[in-house]
Protein backbone atom coordinates (compact mmCIF):
# COMPACT_ATOMS: atom_id res chain seq x y z
CA UNK A 1 0.00 0.00 0.00
CA UNK A 2 1.01 3.64 -0.60
CA UNK A 3 0.17 7.19 0.45
CA UNK A 4 -0.24 9.80 -2.76
CA UNK A 5 -1.28 13.22 -3.88
CA UNK A 6 -1.83 15.48 -6.47
CA UNK A 7 -1.98 19.53 -6.51
CA UNK A 8 -3.51 21.76 -9.39
CA UNK A 9 -4.05 25.28 -9.54
CA UNK A 10 -1.43 27.80 -8.25
CA UNK A 11 2.10 27.06 -8.20
CA UNK A 12 3.42 25.63 -4.70
CA UNK A 13 6.48 24.79 -3.33
CA UNK A 14 6.85 20.93 -3.15
CA UNK A 15 7.95 21.18 0.06
CA UNK A 16 4.74 23.40 1.23
CA UNK A 17 2.48 19.64 -0.01
CA UNK A 18 4.97 17.18 0.91
CA UNK A 19 7.16 18.26 3.63
CA UNK A 20 5.83 20.95 5.77
CA UNK A 21 1.71 19.56 6.50
CA UNK A 22 1.48 18.37 9.82
CA UNK A 23 0.24 15.19 7.89
CA UNK A 24 1.43 15.10 4.96
CA UNK A 25 3.38 12.49 2.81
CA UNK A 26 6.18 13.21 5.25
CA UNK A 27 4.44 12.27 8.19
CA UNK A 28 2.95 9.54 6.20
CA UNK A 29 5.71 7.53 5.16
CA UNK A 30 5.99 6.85 8.92
CA UNK A 31 2.75 7.42 10.80
CA UNK A 32 -0.62 7.29 8.39
CA UNK A 33 -3.92 8.07 9.74
CA UNK A 34 -6.06 6.02 7.54
CA UNK A 35 -4.08 3.28 5.86
CA UNK A 36 -5.47 0.02 5.96
CA UNK A 37 -2.91 -2.08 4.48
CA UNK A 38 0.70 -1.74 6.49
CA UNK A 39 2.12 0.41 9.16
CA UNK A 40 4.03 2.57 7.36
CA UNK A 41 5.67 3.77 3.75
CA UNK A 42 9.36 3.54 3.78
CA UNK A 43 10.06 2.17 0.67
CA UNK A 44 10.91 5.06 -1.10
CA UNK A 45 8.80 8.40 -2.36
CA UNK A 46 8.32 10.25 -5.96
CA UNK A 47 7.55 13.59 -6.85
CA UNK A 48 6.73 14.66 -10.35
CA UNK A 49 5.97 18.04 -11.52
CA UNK A 50 4.50 19.64 -14.78
CA UNK A 51 6.97 22.96 -14.83
CA UNK A 52 4.91 26.37 -15.63
CA UNK A 53 8.71 27.55 -17.19
CA UNK A 54 8.58 24.69 -20.00
CA UNK A 55 6.41 24.91 -22.76
CA UNK A 56 2.93 23.65 -22.90
CA UNK A 57 2.87 19.90 -23.38
CA UNK A 58 5.99 18.95 -22.18
CA UNK A 59 6.90 15.82 -20.72
CA UNK A 60 6.67 16.01 -16.86
CA UNK A 61 10.16 15.80 -14.60
CA UNK A 62 10.33 13.34 -11.53
CA UNK A 63 12.51 12.49 -8.39
CA UNK A 64 12.19 9.25 -7.44
CA UNK A 65 14.32 7.27 -4.67
CA UNK A 66 14.06 4.07 -3.35
CA UNK A 67 15.14 5.41 0.20
CA UNK A 68 12.36 6.50 3.01
CA UNK A 69 11.64 9.98 2.59
CA UNK A 70 12.07 10.84 6.36
CA UNK A 71 16.31 10.09 5.26
CA UNK A 72 16.83 11.83 2.09
CA UNK A 73 18.03 15.19 3.36
CA UNK A 74 18.75 16.12 -0.31
CA UNK A 75 15.60 16.46 -1.44
CA UNK A 76 14.41 18.25 2.18
CA UNK A 77 16.76 20.81 0.92
CA UNK A 78 15.79 21.32 -2.33
CA UNK A 79 11.70 20.97 -1.93
CA UNK A 80 11.51 24.38 -1.01
CA UNK A 81 12.73 25.88 -3.99
CA UNK A 82 11.07 23.46 -6.23
CA UNK A 83 7.75 24.90 -7.31
CA UNK A 84 4.81 23.83 -9.93
CA UNK A 85 0.67 24.02 -10.59
CA UNK A 86 0.36 20.63 -10.67
CA UNK A 87 2.33 17.85 -8.33
CA UNK A 88 1.90 14.69 -8.00
CA UNK A 89 3.74 12.75 -4.98
CA UNK A 90 3.52 9.45 -3.45
CA UNK A 91 5.53 7.07 -0.28
CA UNK A 92 5.74 3.73 -0.43
CA UNK A 93 4.98 0.60 0.56
CA UNK A 94 5.91 -2.15 -1.36
CA UNK A 95 3.62 -5.53 -1.86
CA UNK A 96 5.95 -8.59 -0.83
CA UNK A 97 7.68 -9.67 -3.67
CA UNK A 98 7.90 -6.64 -5.79
CA UNK A 99 11.34 -4.70 -6.35
CA UNK A 100 13.19 -2.57 -4.09
CA UNK A 101 14.60 -0.01 -6.26
CA UNK A 102 13.83 3.39 -7.60
CA UNK A 103 12.02 2.57 -10.54
CA UNK A 104 9.26 1.17 -8.52
CA UNK A 105 8.74 3.99 -6.87
CA UNK A 106 5.22 6.10 -7.96
CA UNK A 107 4.58 8.53 -9.97
CA UNK A 108 5.02 6.56 -13.58
CA UNK A 109 4.56 8.12 -16.64
CA UNK A 110 4.54 7.58 -20.53
CA UNK A 111 5.79 11.31 -20.91
CA UNK A 112 2.59 13.22 -20.38
CA UNK A 113 0.64 11.40 -17.89
CA UNK A 114 2.04 10.97 -14.11
CA UNK A 115 0.52 8.26 -12.09
CA UNK A 116 0.36 6.15 -8.68
CA UNK A 117 -1.49 3.65 -7.57
CA UNK A 118 -2.20 2.91 -3.89
CA UNK A 119 -2.91 -0.83 -3.67
CA UNK A 120 -1.61 -4.58 -5.13
CA UNK A 121 -3.04 -6.41 -8.35
CA UNK A 122 -2.05 -9.90 -9.76
CA UNK A 123 0.01 -8.99 -12.91
CA UNK A 124 -0.70 -12.36 -14.18
CA UNK A 125 -4.40 -10.91 -14.79
CA UNK A 126 -2.41 -7.71 -17.08
CA UNK A 127 -1.68 -7.87 -20.35
CA UNK A 128 1.74 -9.04 -21.92
CA UNK A 129 1.94 -5.63 -23.33
CA UNK A 130 1.87 -3.91 -20.50
CA UNK A 131 4.24 -5.40 -18.99
CA UNK A 132 6.74 -5.08 -22.12
CA UNK A 133 5.82 -1.22 -21.42
CA UNK A 134 6.33 -0.81 -18.02
CA UNK A 135 9.00 1.04 -16.17
CA UNK A 136 9.31 -1.49 -13.67
CA UNK A 137 8.51 -5.05 -13.28
CA UNK A 138 6.48 -3.91 -9.86
CA UNK A 139 2.40 -4.84 -10.36
CA UNK A 140 1.82 -0.48 -9.83
CA UNK A 141 3.87 -0.15 -13.01
CA UNK A 142 2.01 -2.60 -14.76
CA UNK A 143 -1.05 -1.90 -14.38
CA UNK A 144 -0.02 1.95 -14.93
CA UNK A 145 1.32 0.57 -18.39
CA UNK A 146 -2.09 -0.77 -19.18
CA UNK A 147 -4.08 1.91 -18.08
CA UNK A 148 -2.02 4.73 -20.40
CA UNK A 149 -2.63 1.86 -23.08
CA UNK A 150 -6.46 1.34 -22.96
CA UNK A 151 -6.57 5.38 -23.03
CA UNK A 152 -7.86 7.73 -19.00
CA UNK A 153 -11.05 8.58 -20.71
CA UNK A 154 -11.68 4.50 -20.33
CA UNK A 155 -10.13 4.75 -16.83
CA UNK A 156 -13.45 4.03 -14.42
CA UNK A 157 -13.72 1.15 -17.08
CA UNK A 158 -10.30 -0.27 -17.28
CA UNK A 159 -10.06 -0.41 -13.76
CA UNK A 160 -13.53 -2.04 -13.02
CA UNK A 161 -12.21 -4.69 -15.56
CA UNK A 162 -9.42 -5.83 -13.82
CA UNK A 163 -10.90 -5.89 -10.68
CA UNK A 164 -13.56 -8.29 -12.01
CA UNK A 165 -10.36 -10.56 -14.00
CA UNK A 166 -9.11 -9.88 -10.03
CA UNK A 167 -11.20 -9.72 -7.08
CA UNK A 168 -8.88 -9.16 -4.33
CA UNK A 169 -6.81 -6.23 -6.05
CA UNK A 170 -6.82 -3.04 -4.68
CA UNK A 171 -6.74 -0.10 -7.19
CA UNK A 172 -6.56 3.33 -6.37
CA UNK A 173 -5.08 5.30 -8.50
CA UNK A 174 -4.25 9.13 -9.05
CA UNK A 175 -3.14 10.54 -12.58
CA UNK A 176 -2.17 14.43 -13.59
CA UNK A 177 -1.67 15.66 -16.84
CA UNK A 178 -1.20 19.39 -15.58
CA UNK A 179 -4.81 20.28 -16.50
CA UNK A 180 -6.46 17.40 -15.05
CA UNK A 181 -6.09 15.29 -11.95
CA UNK A 182 -8.53 11.94 -12.12
CA UNK A 183 -8.35 9.20 -9.27
CA UNK A 184 -10.59 6.10 -8.61
CA UNK A 185 -11.13 4.90 -5.29
CA UNK A 186 -11.26 0.97 -4.93
CA UNK A 187 -10.13 -0.47 -1.95
CA UNK A 188 -8.57 2.46 -0.32
CA UNK A 189 -9.36 5.88 1.17
CA UNK A 190 -9.09 9.27 -1.30
CA UNK A 191 -10.21 12.85 -0.22
CA UNK A 192 -10.14 16.18 -2.03
CA UNK A 193 -9.72 19.84 -0.58
CA UNK A 194 -10.79 22.89 -2.70
CA UNK A 195 -9.36 26.23 -2.16
CA UNK A 196 -9.23 29.55 -3.61
CA UNK A 197 -5.96 28.89 -4.88
CA UNK A 198 -6.92 25.16 -6.52
CA UNK A 199 -7.60 21.88 -5.70
CA UNK A 200 -5.52 18.77 -3.78
CA UNK A 201 -6.48 15.34 -4.05
CA UNK A 202 -5.04 12.67 -1.55
CA UNK A 203 -5.05 8.95 -0.21
CA UNK A 204 -5.60 10.88 3.62
CA UNK A 205 -6.31 14.67 4.60
CA UNK A 206 -2.55 16.03 5.20
CA UNK A 207 -4.55 18.41 7.34
CA UNK A 208 -7.22 19.00 9.74
CA UNK A 209 -9.11 22.11 7.74
CA UNK A 210 -12.99 20.80 7.54
CA UNK A 211 -12.83 21.68 3.79
CA UNK A 212 -11.74 18.13 3.14
CA UNK A 213 -14.31 15.69 1.21
CA UNK A 214 -14.20 11.97 1.86
CA UNK A 215 -14.85 10.06 -1.34
CA UNK A 216 -16.94 7.00 -1.21
CA UNK A 217 -14.84 3.92 -2.52
CA UNK A 218 -15.52 2.64 -6.20
CA UNK A 219 -15.74 6.18 -7.14
CA UNK A 220 -13.96 8.12 -9.62
CA UNK A 221 -12.77 12.17 -9.18
CA UNK A 222 -12.49 14.22 -12.18
CA UNK A 223 -10.87 17.51 -11.02
CA UNK A 224 -9.76 20.08 -13.05
CA UNK A 225 -9.28 24.08 -12.25
CA UNK A 226 -13.02 24.77 -12.53
CA UNK A 227 -14.09 22.47 -9.95
CA UNK A 228 -14.29 18.62 -9.01
CA UNK A 229 -16.93 16.12 -10.05
CA UNK A 230 -17.55 12.55 -8.52
CA UNK A 231 -19.33 9.73 -10.19
CA UNK A 232 -20.02 6.11 -9.39
CA UNK A 233 -18.18 3.41 -10.92
CA UNK A 234 -20.35 0.65 -12.91
CA UNK A 235 -19.18 -2.27 -11.20
CA UNK A 236 -19.25 -5.90 -13.00
CA UNK A 237 -20.68 -8.68 -11.18
CA UNK A 238 -17.76 -10.55 -10.38
CA UNK A 239 -15.72 -7.08 -9.04
CA UNK A 240 -18.85 -6.31 -7.08
CA UNK A 241 -18.92 -9.60 -4.39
Amino acid sequence: MCRHLAWLGEPRTVASLVLEPPHGLLTQSYAPRRQSHGLMNADGWGVGLHHPETAPGSAPVRWRSSRPLWGDPSFHSVAPVLWAGSVLAAVRSATPGMPADETAAAPFTDGTWLVSHNGRVDRSVLPATAAAAAESTCDSAVLTAHVLDRGVDRLGETVAEVAAADPGARLSLLLSDGARVLAVTWGDTLSYLRTAAGVVVASEPYDDDPGWVDVADRHLVVATRDGVRVTPLEVPARAAS
